[in-house]
């Protein structure tokens, strides 16, 4: 066993609500149970459902970690178990359903996934969350075969710009809606078929004009005003897969009719409060289906910077103005 302090440093929030602040606190570091490995944080993701928790909208799920962070990447120093001896050592990186803003943070074993040699730390920390979060979308929702067309709101986020990449690895087309000429730019480079500016035009308009025939698969983690125009858009038998609600958690008189003429489906999805062993099947799933590219290099994370973990706040900002392109990624 490595030698492992009892105690730890940790981002927490206080005052959570519109007024919440972030400061250092000391907690002991977490025991590994069975199943559990401990890491020693190097580089753990920011996402918008921290800023979410914050405000006191997005509480972890019962019995797991209050501190802040989705995903961590690390080395393993502890094991829970002697059947996990293996770990002991590798480079690691995985979901938590919470506590990755900290020194030392526990992983569920069938959550670990080694790192590639070739990924910076800040790399690792950045993927877990948004491609497993994209494949699970695009892949165990939405299906995705070869061919069909999808459409990725905010395109340049965390999970925009890893979904595009595992989408246009499967052989679909892709298009994506953006708020900057410089997103739309990055979205381009890695690939996207069509990028549109939701601030100059309207998308199921240049949509309707570009793919008559319609989308297949439409990610949105926009909801609100958006689901009308998701509905014009949608292929027959496809499927709209909301995942976030920025823009709103009620539509006003919304029509139905459209939808059910297409047959389309309407799902809303979450990862964070999804079970260990639904988690532990994604992981392998995405590993077996996409581990050899990641390996060979043909897919990352796309970094829009990285902060120390004592200035997670400047981090928090960048995202709540959403200036990022890409992921922010705390350091250890």
């Amino acid at each position: 066993m490595a030698d492992v302090p009892l105690q730890m440093q940790v981002v927490a929030v206080q005052q959570p609500g519109k007024n919440s602040t972030l400061v250092i606190e000391q907690r002991p570091v977490p025991q590994p149970a069975s199943g559990q490995l401990l890491v020693k944080v190097k580089a753990a993701g920011v996402n918008r459902a921290d800023l979410m928790q914050r405000q006191g909208h997005y509480p972890p799920p019962a019995g797991e970690s209050d501190i802040l962070g989705l995903e961590v990447a690390g080395i393993v120093v502890q094991v829970g178990s002697n059947a996990d001896e293996q770990w002991l050592g590798r480079d690691v990186f995985g979901i938590v359903a919470g506590g990755g803003y900290a020194e030392y943070a526990l992983l569920q074993t069938a959550h670990a996934i080694n790192k590639p040699g070739h990924w910076s730390w800040q790399q690792a920390g950045a993927a877990a969350e948004t491609f497993l979060t994209a494949y699970q979308l695009l892949f165990s929702l939405g299906g995705l075969t070869a061919g069909q067309q999808v459409l990725l709101h905010a395109g340049a986020s965390g999970v925009g710009t890893s979904a595009l990449q595992l989408a246009k690895l499967a052989g679909a087309k892709v298009a994506v809606t953006v708020g900057r000429a410089d997103k739309a730019e990055a979205c381009l480079k890695l690939g996207a078929d069509m990028a549109i500016n939701y601030r100059n035009s309207n998308f199921a308009d240049e949509l309707t004009a570009c793919w008559p025939t319609g989308v297949d698969i439409i990610l949105d983690p926009v909801a609100g005003a958006y689901l009308k125009d998701n509905v014009t858009v949608l292929a027959e038998d496809g499927i709209i897969i909301i995942y976030a609600l920025m823009g709103g958690r009620s539509v006003d008189k919304f029509d139905f009719a459209p939808l059910f003429k297409k047959r389309g489906r309407l799902v809303c999805s979450t990862l964070r409060n999804r079970s260990h062993q639904y988690k532990a099947e994604l992981t392998a799933s995405f590993s077996k289906t996409f581990g050899q590219a990641m390996r060979d290099g043909k897919f990352a994370a796309v970094l829009s910077d990285s902060v120390d973990w004592r200035n997670a706040q400047q981090a928090h900002d960048v995202m709540a103005n959403n200036n990022n392109i890409g992921k922010l990624v705390l350091t250890f």
